[in-house]
């Protein structure tokens, strides 16, 4: 097992690697977009982690990127480079291929989105 020092990091990139993404080809967007971020030599401020499943699997396959909070659908080996390539390099999200963004108000979709609104969690009644 590897203990990375993280300092300096400045983004933290999740990858689903859940069973509905990497029927959707998970693993090749992993590699895909590990690969451009070697290539960038952006390495040093940039940690991927595989996740396990995310939620979203009618998005498959999902990808986050930390600070910002930004959720991305359908990522393919190709969406998965530019978003490496513009959001982590560029600081451009790409903002058709968005489910969610954060702000003040937690996590919300775009208001131009195509994507399920998906299944509400329960709100617990206080006693």
């Amino acid at each position: 097992m590897t203990t990375w020092n993280l300092r300096g990091t400045k983004h933290h990139v999740l990858i689903c690697n859940g069973s509905s993404c990497m029927r959707k080809g998970g693993e090749e967007v992993t590699n895909a977009v590990r690969d451009e971020i070697a290539r960038l030599d952006l390495d040093t401020v940039v940690h991927t982690t595989r996740t396990r499943c995310n939620g979203r699997c009618k998005d498959a396959c999902v990808l986050i990127v930390y600070p910002e909070g930004t959720w991305y659908q359908a990522v393919t080996p190709e969406l998965g480079t530019e978003i490496v390539r513009q959001h982590l390099a560029g600081g451009q999200v790409i903002e058709d291929a968005i489910i969610y963004e954060y702000n003040d108000a937690g996590f919300v979709a775009p208001e131009q989105t195509d994507c399920i609104v998906g299944v509400s969690k329960p709100v617990k009644e206080k006693v």
